[in-house]
């Protein structure tokens, strides 16, 4: 069994790092049409559990690279510009939740499961707070202004499809670790 590191970074991290930000940057762009009504190019986008997962299953620096890259790219190919701040709240999105990656030990488990999506809100109010507050200087709005059009659907959106997806990922690749014989 590999010996685990929480803030290792290594070749393998780069490596898990590039496929989840290159999954969640293709899947992205698959959904950001998907315009939230009434907010300010929030979209709904299912595969904001990719770095929420990647960040659970191989630690907290894939996950913020995972979310933070894949959002660039995403945003710079579907025409949205760079926005470093949501960049850097996807970033978070992923980073948080690796925080309890040694605590993982078994993602088919009722209680890695709980853990998991505890994290995952954590995770999307800190990244979506960051890049929602940002948008005060940014677009010169006001506090109420950016929580209302910003905030709110990018958390309740990505609140969401993290609660549902994020534990399918953890069980499918489970099954898949369990295949391999690791």
């Amino acid at each position: 069994m590999e010996k685990k590191s929480l803030w290792a970074f290594g070749t393998r991290e780069v490596v898990y790092a590039a496929i989840g930000a290159a999954l969640y940057a293709v899947l992205s762009i698959a959904t950001n049409f998907l315009q939230i009504p009434a907010a300010a190019n929030v979209s709904i986008r299912p595969a904001v559990a990719i770095p929420m997962f990647f960040g659970l299953a191989f630690g907290p620096w894939v996950g913020l690279i995972t979310g933070l890259v894949g959002n660039v790219i995403s945003d710079l190919i579907s025409g949205y510009g760079f926005w470093p701040w949501w960049d850097l709240g996807n970033g978070l999105i992923g980073f948080i939740p690796g925080l309890i990656y040694l605590q993982m030990t078994d993602f088919r488990s009722l209680g890695d499961i709980i853990k998991a999506e505890i994290m995952v809100v954590v995770g999307v109010a800190v990244g979506m707070f960051v890049a929602s507050v940002s948008e005060i200087w940014v677009s010169g709005i006001d506090f109420a202004t950016s929580m209302a059009t910003n905030f709110v659907p990018a958390f309740i959106s990505n609140i969401v499809n993290g609660l549902i997806l994020v534990p399918i990922l953890m069980i499918a690749y489970s099954a898949v670790r369990g295949r391999s014989g690791r």
